[in-house]
């Protein structure tokens, strides 16, 4: 693996390290927008290909990533979502990984707004007085391409990162537990926003953030994909 991959995914580990010591999940009537309570029913919706990689915990606590594990967790996951439309309504597109090519950056940015409301507007978050305690934010213009690719009306974008402990990472936990001290094996950290592409703001929000699940595993991953969309807006 590259320096800069091992890098990458050594920040990652360590945000969702950082975060667990934040909050665990967060669901309630907060992770609505302010004046959004559900979706038209004339709405249509477009569920984004899901941004997920999995990673394995080495002995000394650095992340590997896992192409061929991410690669299983994605089909498992994109199966769930096809199997939801009770949940998702039926009026949904579904975009293919080869409908992203112009539209990548989208995804990354999604983490990157995502990320923010997990740590400003969580319970037990590091809040931001301008926001007043409301979910009030924005993705922009940013998803006006998304938009005119589709003709939809909402998108939902799922990102989740799970990491799982080696055998030699299980040793070191033990090792270091009879010597007194805790050390983090495996974590599951997830996001789900649904995004007007209208006005281009975040009408709903979920997050997960655990050490179970194991999105390798089709029944756990459609556990995960469940928890993740928990007071998910339906049409009405």
């Amino acid at each position: 693996m590259s320096t800069s991959r091992q890098n990458v995914a050594k920040a990652v580990f360590g945000f969702v390290i950082f975060a667990v010591g934040l909050c665990v999940c967060a669901q309630s009537a907060d992770n609505l927008a302010p004046g959004f309570s559900s979706r038209s029913k004339a709405s249509s919706l477009v569920v984004v290909p899901v941004d997920v990689e999995l990673f394995a915990i080495s002995g000394g606590g650095v992340p590997e990533p896992k192409a061929d594990w991410t690669q299983s967790a994605a089909a498992n996951i994109e199966a769930v979502l096809a199997a939801r439309k009770s949940t998702l309504g039926e009026s949904v597109q579904r975009l293919q990984e080869k409908d992203m090519d112009d539209l990548a950056e989208l995804n990354a940015l999604h983490a990157a707004v995502a990320r923010s409301i997990f740590l400003h507007h969580s319970p037990g978050s590091l809040k931001l007085p301008t926001k007043n305690n409301l979910m009030d934010w924005f993705m922009g213009d940013s998803v006006k391409p998304l938009k005119d690719k589709t003709g939809a009306d909402y998108a939902l974008f799922i990102w989740i990162r799970d990491s799982y402990a080696t055998a030699e990472r299980k040793a070191t936990m033990v090792v270091m537990a009879l010597l007194g001290v805790g050390v983090a094996g495996g974590t599951q950290t997830g996001y789900a926003s649904l995004v007007d592409l209208n006005s281009g703001r975040v009408v709903w929000f979920n997050n997960l953030l655990r050490a179970t699940g194991d999105l390798r595993d089709a029944a756990s991953a459609a556990e995960t994909v469940d928890a993740l969309l928990k007071g998910f807006p339906v049409a009405k």
